[in-house]
């Protein structure tokens, strides 16, 4: 066999499972959804793929003016960007300083203005998209392959159902995963899986699982009260039979979850959710001599060593061998990048899941855990002091870096895999569960339960009454007898 053979069956052997390149339609969401989901963009565009980006014209995230290798289609709404960065500023400052300080009534009454607030721009959002006839049938024409989606922002679900195609759903975590639970069938018994916004562990108290148990309730209740009264007659209307956002949701081919098992806790699962925490990561690069992130104006006393940055190269910092720890908020995304890199960490958790992603770390041994609020300079110094002196802190990150790297496949490579499946099979949904078709009775055996209940009293009725029978029969017997006697 000559050597050009041998180098063909080599190269032909050792290539990945081919899929035509294809046309890919994304539905993201703002902020940090957008920088995990633009990762996932990037590697499909390098694969030959074609994707379009849909956004709003007050996007703060996805740049519409600057060619970066794929389309943006822009939606025009009547608010602007300026209005997206003060609801996000006022949400995080209210969670971080106000929050703690306030009842729960007054919590949820201040949150729930927010988020009316934020659920009414993706309402516009929604109806403004679909109001253009023009770009839904331009979509139609271009026959995309599959729709990638995160329902942080509602619709592209919705969307994907009015083309006609898979979708894939890119998702971090809901509150109480209900999102998860009452739409994707994920499996999570509340007795040792934690959910997201309690910050518990797999161990729990009965206590903790008492409130565990009250807080999915909860979660599930405000959850479908805000799809009933806010979206299900949307989704109704646009695909002009009665449907709700969480059946849509629930007929997701794929959905691509942000975390893995070096950071979360074993939990039963499904086929079609696929664990991909960590896909941002990469190897770090050369550092320049002199970092400062600063967005002001230059100053003056600026040395021609030191380069100012208004995002300073966090992953480059952290995989430099001389970074002994890593002071965090505790964001999904910093998380991750100091588990590849097998930095320990100083968590000062601010809002939303940080405290659920610290206090994984803390549990696992990687971190000490600060409250932001409370804090003093000295508690600070003492627990950096400690995560780089006390060795067991480097040793325990190492450990979750290396069950992070002991990966068959990259994440990222992972996530794109299951993308390009579902493009060549044309969906994924012999992957679904039979649970999305089942009522909730059915789904917890509770009409199987009372069928066996029923035919269990009916049994102990019939016995009951056999021997109450048998006894007033023996009973009359022995009567007549001693009246014969």
């Amino acid at each position: 066999m000559s050597a050009l053979s041998v180098l063909f069956l080599l190269t032909v052997t050792q290539a990945p499972l081919g899929v035509t390149a294809g046309k890919i339609l994304v539905w993201p969401a703002e902020f940090s959804y957008w920088l995990n989901i633009k990762v996932i963009i990037d590697e499909l565009i390098i694969r030959g793929h074609s994707v379009t980006v849909v956004t709003h014209s007050a996007t703060p995230s996805v740049k519409t003016t600057e060619s970066l290798g794929y389309n943006v289609e822009v939606i025009q709404v009547p608010y602007t960007k300026q209005d997206m960065i003060n609801i996000m500023y006022r949400f995080r400052s209210y969670w971080t300083y106000d929050l703690p300080n306030e009842n729960m009534i007054q919590a949820s009454l201040k949150l729930k203005q927010m988020f009316d607030v934020t659920t009414e721009h993706k309402r516009i959002l929604c109806q403004k998209l679909f109001a253009r006839g023009d770009l839904l049938e331009k979509w139609r024409k271009e026959q995309f392959d599959v729709l990638l989606t995160d329902p942080m922002t509602m619709c592209g679900e919705l969307l994907a159902q009015k083309l006609n195609l898979p979708f894939i759903i890119s998702l971090i975590f809901t509150f109480g995963n209900a999102m998860e639970r009452l739409c994707g069938q994920l499996p999570t018994p509340p007795s040792y899986v934690p959910v997201a916004g309690l910050g518990y562990t797999d161990h729990m108290s009965f206590l903790q699982r008492v409130k565990s148990v009250l807080f999915i309730f909860t979660q599930d209740f405000l959850f479908s009260f805000v799809a009933k009264s806010k979206w299900d007659s949307i989704y109704t209307d646009i695909m002009g039979k009665p449907t709700t956002l969480c059946e849509t949701i629930g007929k997701a081919d794929i959905w691509l979850i942000k975390t893995y098992w070096d950071f979360d806790y074993p939990r039963p699962s499904l086929p079609n959710f696929k664990f991909v925490g960590g896909l941002h990561c990469k190897p770090a690069k050369p550092l320049p001599k002199v970092l400062w992130r600063y967005s002001g104006e230059k100053p003056d006393t600026l040395f021609p060593n030191t380069r100012l940055y208004d995002w300073i190269p966090q992953n480059d910092l952290l995989g430099h061998p001389k970074t002994k720890a890593f002071i965090t908020h505790g964001g999904n995304n910093g998380l991750y990048e100091a588990i590849f890199h097998g930095v320990p960490m100083v968590g000062l958790p601010l809002f939303i899941d940080q405290p659920d992603n610290m206090n994984h770390m803390r549990t696992k041994g990687a971190a000490v855990m600060l409250d932001f609020n409370r804090m003093e300079s000295k508690d600070l110094r003492d627990a950096l002091t400690d995560v780089i002196n006390n060795p067991s802190y480097k040793e325990n990150i190492m450990r979750l870096s290396r069950i992070h790297h002991d990966q068959p496949m990259k994440p990222l490579d992972q996530a794109v895999f299951w993308i390009e499946f579902v493009m060549r099979n044309k969906g994924a949904k012999h992957l679904r569960v039979e649970a999305h078709n089942l009522t909730w009775y059915q789904y917890h055996c509770l009409d199987v339960a009372a069928f066996l209940l029923s035919i269990t009293a009916l049994a102990m009725f019939i016995f009951v009454k056999t021997c109450s029978w048998l006894f007033c029969k023996c009973l009359r017997r022995t009567t007549t007898k001693k009246k014969r006697e």
